[in-house]
């Protein structure tokens, strides 16, 4: 069912809900959240259909605000809000509310926002592209318990995530961290299975993707030992090689599909690491409300560690090793023109 809403309030919203959910006989609200969308036109498709398959484990109220651009002064002045109502099969297991601000109404979207948020339920605001450098002081991020931006979207991805580094606040996080979910549980999983240290790492990624650098940020905080971050062609994340007292433990997966997880002494086995959709991200957040401390840990640890580039994400192993090699030419330079002087003596 959906009803199309021009030049309205938030309260007819509100009644246009009351009445929808009484025409399809379901008058009760079965809600546990409130999804708040922020997007443009171009991606609000995408990004509503992955909130629609996310709903089906998290039955929501989803409102799409939509940010749509004035051509002339007169239409700047003027504010307007449209807006689209879906309850029923065209909602998923919950309900729908897309959202069009025209006008000076998009400098004060909270104000269209807030009367629609479910009461006594929490919170959770997501930028799917063009997300504020501070998520938690916009005025739509201020109303969320939850933050949820993706750096793998933004046109610098790299300064992107040292940016969200300096202002994080309990309850933001990342779709891009969300994504290496898979392989930092294989990975703590195989150090399980072997009793030995491990002494370095390497990440091997395509490059600009922050998960890459996010992952090899976790493995520097949690191992405390040099981690290197490659290039590789992609898709994605390709590989994780550990070094450790026993032999190399590699997780590589060079399709985006299907990985080999190799540790020393053991026979090869096949992993299911395929690249999740967006649906099956937003899903996974909407699990946990609370802050993400790991996420925090893992992003303010390496912060200092990239550089422009993004090649290295700790300091390199062999830096200790040369600098062992370069001490003792001193001491070989004397010994050598004590030898020549013994030659000329003799002569």
């Amino acid at each position: 069912m959906k009803t199309d809403l021009t030049d309205t309030t938030s309260s007819k919203i509100n009644k246009a809900l009351v009445l929808g959910r009484r025409a399809i006989g379901t008058p009760a609200v079965g809600m546990v959240l409130t999804l708040v969308i922020v997007t443009d036109e171009e991606n609000a498709y995408d990004a509503l259909k992955a909130a629609n398959d996310a709903s089906r484990e998290h039955p929501s109220r989803t409102l799409v605000v939509i940010k749509r651009v004035s051509r002339s002064p007169r239409d700047r002045a003027k504010a307007r809000l449209d807006a689209e109502v879906r309850l029923g099969a065209d909602a998923s297991t919950g309900e729908t509310v897309v959202l069009r601000l025209y006008g000076e109404v998009v400098d004060h979207a909270q104000s269209v926002v807030l009367p629609l948020l479910l009461p006594d339920a929490p919170v959770v605001v997501w930028w799917p592209v063009n997300a504020p450098t501070d998520p938690a002081n916009d005025p739509l991020g201020a109303l969320a318990q939850r933050r949820v931006t993706d750096t793998y979207a933004a046109e610098q991805p790299i300064q992107e995530l040292s940016a969200r580094a300096d202002r994080y606040t309990p309850g933001d996080t990342d779709l891009s961290w969300t994504r290496i979910t898979p392989w930092r549980s294989m990975l703590a999983a195989a150090l399980d299975q072997v009793a030995c240290q491990v002494t370095s790492a390497e990440v091997e990624g395509e490059e600009f993707n922050p998960s890459v650098e996010l992952l090899a940020m976790w493995l520097a905080e949690r191992l405390k030992v040099p981690v290197r971050r490659s290039k590789s062609t992609g898709p994605g994340l390709t590989s994780v090689r550990m070094e450790t007292s026993t032999g190399p433990i590699v997780l590589d997966r060079p399709d985006g599909s299907l990985a080999t997880l190799s540790i020393q002494g053991q026979p090869d086995r096949a992993v299911a690491l395929k690249r999740r959709e967006t649906a099956e991200l937003i899903a996974e957040e909407l699990r946990r409300l609370d802050p993400d401390d790991t996420y925090a840990t893992a992003l303010k640890y390496g912060l200092e560690r990239l550089d422009e580039e993004a090649a290295i994400v700790a300091p390199e192993a062999p830096a200790p090793v040369a600098e062992a090699v370069e001490t003792p030419e001193p001491a070989a330079k004397p010994a050598a023109k004590k030898a020549t002087a013994k030659k000329a003596a003799a002569k």
